[in-house]
């Protein structure tokens, strides 16, 4: 394969509605009703609406901080640039290879039922078979790989087309569920309050599947080097896909809560849709919806490579993890590099996830594992956006607010449930969730002993950007990187 050290990404490939499009599949809507539905049923019942009303406030919060700090520092690393510069270079890695790490895993736990969706569509039974589930999965995932070697744009195109089609499958059956009218109970408004919750505890463990839920949306900063007017869009794309999917998790929570019955939801714990797709419309509702999961889950799988590879082309880049990481294919100018080395990594989890038991299982202990490393770092990209913001708060309510205090809450929330709900969690779960981000301590220290510059790095202050990278509107250019006003501006 043809390469080259220190080619860039492709610049401007992607505008305005595709880095939208990006936001939405990153959270894979469907996947996330169809996969963690019961394990947040299991975990806080009837409150399962009211958990993910409640956390789509700080996350917003955090939406709010990869979109300020997106327009002061373009960086496929995201957080863990952002961080470096402004709390400690220690955790700006620490929060990149929590990306890495919560990545990988997910490569195993949405692989999975990409693989068993694809049987169900011909016969329920085989959807049970782990080894072929993965063998099948396994095959997609290799299919997504190829995409997204091939770059940003034959990315972005696959993605318009599996995100439509499950996006408009989903907008049908949530109108569907409006009108129907068997009901394994009545809705409550109840719900969407605190009553239902086993005190604070239960709330904190909700909380951490529902950060689950939630992530995904940020891979719209590890693709800012390969977006047009990044500094602007890759935020605001970010926000506005928190909001598309918290309408459609909302939504399909509430109609599960009504149309299906506790043991509905419990026995069939890793596709809630297809059974709600079956009471809703007898017959094709069920493999209609089995689709929409199986096409959400295997375009997550594509952003969710996307992410972890530009995360690890920053790190090579940066000489913070083998530099190899940070070369970049001259044709299609993608790090191949990563790719083929999270392909290879991939691939051997798959088998081995295998010993691992049922499908079910799986995903219920990678979910919260990978809730406390996203915990982490969201929550650090949070303190970091009020530190390099530090010195324009005061400037207006608005920074005030959506600069500060708002990213400043979603942290402390990150860092809340992170804690909280240790207690709760199985060895296991904390094993694979601590386990895997303590791992992240070796290349640290050995990459810091090395000399790397990133660890020595130029603070991030907004006040200071502004003076520096200040263009009049429209006086920039196609190419700049430059942000065309004050960063301020929402």
């Amino acid at each position: 394969m043809s390469n080259s050290r220190g080619r860039g990404l492709q610049a401007n490939a992607l505008g305005m509605f595709d880095t939208v499009v990006m936001a939405v599949a990153g959270s894979a809507p469907a996947y996330s009703i169809a996969a963690t539905t019961s394990v947040l049923v299991g975990a806080v019942g009837l409150a399962s609406p009211a958990t993910l009303l409640y956390c789509s406030i700080p996350m917003l919060g955090i939406a709010l901080a990869f979109s300020y700090l997106s327009r002061i520092d373009v960086n496929a690393g995201a957080s863990y640039s952002w961080v470096g510069r402004t709390l400690h270079p220690f955790l700006g890695f620490i929060s990149g290879w929590a990306l890495v790490i919560s990545a990988t895993i997910f490569m195993v736990a949405g692989s999975l039922p990409a693989g068993s969706m694809t049987l169900a569509l011909f016969d329920e039974e085989l959807a049970e078979h782990t080894g072929l589930s993965t063998l099948v999965g396994a095959g997609w995932f290799l299919i997504m790989l190829f995409v997204v070697l091939g770059g940003a744009r034959l990315t972005v195109r696959a993605q318009l087309v599996m995100s439509g089609v499950e996006l408009a499958i989903l907008a049908l059956f949530a109108v569907l569920a409006l009108f129907h009218s068997g009901s394994a109970r009545a809705f409550d408004w109840s719900w969407l309050g605190f009553g239902h919750f086993d005190g604070v505890t239960g709330f904190a463990s909700g909380a951490l599947i529902a950060a689950f839920y939630y992530w995904g949306w940020d891979v719209t900063s590890n693709l800012s080097e390969e977006t047009r007017n990044s500094r602007r869009t890759t935020g605001l794309a970010g926000l506005i896909g928190v909001g598309i999917v918290f309408l459609l998790f909302e939504a399909f929570t509430i109609a599960v809560n009504v149309i299906l019955s506790s043991k509905q939801i419990q026995d069939n714990d890793a596709n809630v849709l297809a059974v709600l797709g079956e009471e809703i419309w007898p017959g094709w509702g069920g493999k209609l919806l089995v689709v929409a999961v199986m096409l959400s889950t295997i375009a997550t799988l594509e952003t969710t490579l996307i992410q972890v590879t530009r995360a690890l082309f920053a790190m090579g880049r940066d000489r913070t993890m083998p530099p190899a990481l940070g070369r970049v294919h001259r044709r299609w100018n993608t790090p191949w590099v990563a790719i083929t080395v999270v392909g290879v990594v991939a691939l051997a989890l798959f088998i081995a996830s295998n010993a691992l038991g049922t499908v079910g299982e799986i995903l219920s202990d990678a979910i919260s594992a990978m809730g406390l490393q996203i915990a982490v770092y969201y929550g650090l990209t949070g303190l970091a956006a009020v530190v390099a913001y530090r010195r324009m708060l005061l400037k207006s309510v608005a920074n005030l607010v959506l600069g500060g205090l708002w990213p400043l809450f979603g942290a402390l929330f990150m860092f809340w449930i992170f804690v909280e709900s240790l207690g709760e969690l199985s060895r296991s779960v904390i094993a694979i969730g601590i386990g895997g981000l303590a791992a992240g301590l070796v290349p640290m220290l050995w990459y810091w002993r090395q000399g790397s510059d990133y660890y020595h790095p130029a603070k991030l202050d907004a006040a200071r950007t502004v003076e520096a990278d200040y263009v009049p509107a429209g006086a920039g250019g196609t190419n700049s990187l430059a942000h065309e006003g004050l960063p301020t501006d929402f």
